[in-house]
């Protein structure tokens, strides 16, 4: 969460793939009878840094790996994606261009794994509504509440996905998430708790 502890109208959705490649094992000492797994998964993590896709689409190549001993032509490798997208027809375009890859080397095939884990949380009017009322609360505690987006995700994105309007990050505020840095700001709990309190008794009001 940045430190602005802003409320989330917004969060991407996130997808991970699996690319699986075979190739052809062979003696190091004979590579042209062979072929190569790791060198085809080298061109496949090319193709995909150069997919034209939305500017807050990311696909992430965040592990690695192939082949099973130093004196052998790898016949196998492997990459994880995680993908993220603000909205769901990012998430179509993202899974059409990876199955849509082909292998760039005779003898060499590809198998795609996995698929969407959390749908986005798309900003919608009741959404809006929902922070306003925030704002309005948060307010009268003398405190200036924003809004913003995010590209982590949370059980949020579920409930959003079934329709219901969400108002997201009203936890800790604090910064450097999955960092050294990571951190929460201890002065800020206690207004924070109020803010979801008063939210919570002006939604049970209603």
């Amino acid at each position: 969460m940045p430190d602005s502890g802003a409320l989330k109208t917004a969060r991407k959705g996130c997808a991970t793939f699996e690319l699986r490649v075979r190739g052809i094992a062979a003696h190091s000492g004979e590579p042209q009878k062979g072929v190569s797994a790791v060198l085809e998964l080298a061109e496949q993590l090319l193709a995909v840094e150069r997919f034209a896709l939305g500017a807050d689409v990311s696909i992430t190549a965040c592990m690695a790996g192939g082949g099973a001993r130093a004196n052998v032509v790898p016949d196998e490798a492997w990459a994880m994606f995680d993908v993220r997208m603000p909205s769901l027809a990012d998430a179509v375009q993202v899974e059409a261009a990876l199955r849509a890859l082909c292998p760039c080397r005779a003898g060499a095939s590809l198998t795609l794994l996995g698929g969407l884990e959390r749908p986005p949380l798309e900003r919608t009017a009741a959404v809006g509504r929902l922070f306003e009322m925030a704002r309005s609360i948060a307010a009268d505690m003398g405190l200036a509440l924003c809004e913003g987006t995010s590209g982590g995700v949370s059980d949020g994105n579920f409930t959003a996905a079934l329709g219901v309007p969400t108002l997201d990050g009203l936890g800790a505020v604090g910064g450097g998430a999955h960092a050294l840095a990571e951190h929460v700001e201890l002065a800020a709990l206690a207004p924070r708790a109020a803010l979801l309190a008063g939210l919570l008794a002006r939604l049970g009001a209603r």
